[in-house]
């Protein structure tokens, strides 16, 4: 479901311009947004899972995929849009986060190579999927659906599963690095920040905006250095 709605929106994006009048930046961020945010908290809830159990944040990443979707649907302004697909991001997070670890408890090795590829296999597919689902609905339906579609799996995703699931995992005491994590964060989004508004020229029109291009790639460049000498 969460790789199902990386792509699903592509189809519905002039769709989606022509109904509620959303600037070309953005449809850019609203795309861009939910990976943005669920690649930066990926392992921080990877941790997390580790310290408070693997189910029981699952059971919470589709409680909030199921409301972002649905706040999603209702959204009225493309900045709307964008705030909601951000919370959409979080549930996927939690789920990308904790999907694999629990089919790693749950199977012993002689059968865990098969299902981990089973559950990639899946992520791919859903990801395909979602380009054609998106076309077929927003075809049909419109825009809105494709979020609608979320609610009643959603719904029974999450009741299967705090109902089915149990922690096999061992819960640790351990602590999160707060600051690799937010380094980043803050480099991946300084980077898609400089790239985007860089090719908009957006902040060139702005005054001192090519400083800040400039002060942006310089940062981002300097994260990407420290993280290197940090894994060498």
């Amino acid at each position: 479901m969460a790789s199902l709605d990386t792509n699903i929106i592509i189809i519905a994006l002039p769709t989606i311009v022509s109904d509620i009048h959303v600037s070309l930046l953005t449809l850019v961020w609203i795309v861009l947004g939910y990976s943005l945010v669920t690649a930066s908290i990926l392992l921080n809830l990877g941790r997390l899972s580790d310290m408070l159990g693997r189910v029981k944040l699952y059971n919470i990443g589709f409680i909030i995929f199921t409301i972002g979707s649905a706040l999603c649907s209702l959204s009225q302004t493309g900045e709307q849009l964008l705030l909601f697909r951000i919370v959409q991001s979080l549930g996927a997070a939690f789920l990308f986060s904790n999907s694999a670890a629990i089919i790693t408890d749950a199977f012993p090795e002689n059968e865990r190579g098969e299902a981990l590829g089973i559950n990639q296999i899946s992520i791919v597919v859903g990801s395909v999927m979602g380009l054609i689902f998106g076309g077929f609905l927003t075809s049909y339906l419109g825009w809105r659906s494709i979020f609608w579609i979320n609610i009643p799996i959603g719904v029974f995703a999450t009741i299967w599963s705090h109902s089915k699931l149990r922690e096999l995992g061992t819960i640790k005491k351990e602590q999160i690095d707060w600051i690799g994590n937010a380094t980043l964060a803050v480099g991946l989004s300084l980077i898609l920040v400089g790239i985007t508004f860089g090719s908009f020229q957006i902040l060139n029109s702005i005054p001192f905006g090519t400083y800040s291009f400039n002060y942006s790639r310089i940062i981002s460049n300097r994260i990407v250095c420290i993280c290197r000498k940090k894994c060498n």
